[in-house]
């Protein structure tokens, strides 16, 4: 009878570890961090607790990430056009600035989730905005 219970609990962590891998290799081209998404909102109304957690903390990282890389983008965009007459300089830095740590938020963020799924644990607060 463990067995059975040992093998749907692991059948049950496939899905999120999918979704992880999906933003993870999204990174590089963005396209399969929209399937990720589709498939964390399609999965997290009939996950457990544990995994709903997990699907909880992917699309929230979804969502702000793409709220800071507008910002950055918007800062970007002005501060290229302004920096013809060197005023926007600096805005074109923190708007690139915003995009690359906004990058690098979403990989981290995506391998701590990675992590406690292998250990079978919830994601501890998937709700924060950092770690």
């Amino acid at each position: 009878m463990t067995e059975t219970h040992d093998f749907a609990a692991r059948e049950d962590r496939t899905l999120p570890a999918v979704v992880y891998a999906l933003y993870i290799v999204g990174l590089t081209h963005g396209l399969t961090i929209i399937i990720g998404l589709i498939m964390a909102y399609a999965c997290r109304t009939s996950a457990g607790p544990v995994m709903y957690s997990h699907y909880t903390f992917q699309i929230r990282t979804f969502w702000l990430s793409i709220g800071f890389f507008i910002v950055g983008c918007i800062l970007a965009f002005w501060g290229g056009i302004f920096s013809v007459i060197l005023i926007g300089l600096p805005f074109l830095g923190l708007g690139l600035t915003i995009c690359g740590l906004t990058w690098a938020w979403f990989l981290v963020r995506s391998i701590l989730g990675v992590i406690a799924l292998a250990r079978e644990e919830p994601y501890p607060r998937p709700y924060t905005l950092m770690f």
